[in-house]
């Protein structure tokens, strides 16, 4: 037997009838609970220019969360906000509770970029955010997979895991979306 979990959002989005689903418009429509359960307004970060970024913590592009933390130190100041989604469906690499997941990240890394509940990147039981995000650009092969989202909460393009924070592609993106 299969068992499914759903977010608060997930399961009001799916229970209002298909005419009344309201289709987000922006990055900035959506709600998501935050990694302590809590729902956050992705509208607290309109007006600034967003990385979302699928990350895990047994993933050997793990060590990325060291750079996503210098991105958001070196940018948050001119309107960059990071935001992880834990995922577990990359070959199982994001096992951990809420806690543990804050625990390691914390303690690894020093992250202090907000970081919001385990959801599905891809498939069927896709987070709306995602189903947002991947519209045009595709969906994550793998975790670290990145979106840079415009202060209009549009998606403007999207990094495979390869590409490091630390990249000149990445950082030319985010110093002209910020411009």
């Amino acid at each position: 037997m299969k068992y499914f979990l759903f977010t608060l959002a997930t399961l009001s989005l799916l229970a209002a009838p298909p005419a009344e689903r309201k289709k987000p418009m922006s990055f900035f429509d959506m709600t998501v609970n935050s990694l302590n359960g809590k729902p956050e307004p992705l509208a607290n970060f309109k007006g600034k220019v967003v990385l979302a970024v699928n990350v895990a913590s047994e993933c050997g592009y793990t060590p990325q969360y060291e750079g996503l933390q210098k991105l958001y130190a070196d940018y948050k100041e001119r309107g960059l906000v990071v935001l992880g989604f834990p995922c577990n469906q990359f070959g199982g690499q994001e096992p951990g509770s809420a806690a543990q997941i804050q625990a390691f990240c914390s303690t690894k890394f020093q992250v202090s970029f907000p970081l919001f509940e385990k959801l599905d990147v891809k498939g069927p039981m896709q987070a709306p955010v995602y189903t947002f995000l991947t519209a045009k650009h595709g969906e994550p092969a793998w975790n670290f997979h990145k979106y840079l989202v415009g202060k209009d909460g549009q998606v403007i393009t999207a990094f495979k895991s390869g590409v490091t924070p630390e990249s000149t592609e990445l950082r030319s993106a985010i110093e002209a979306a910020l411009k």
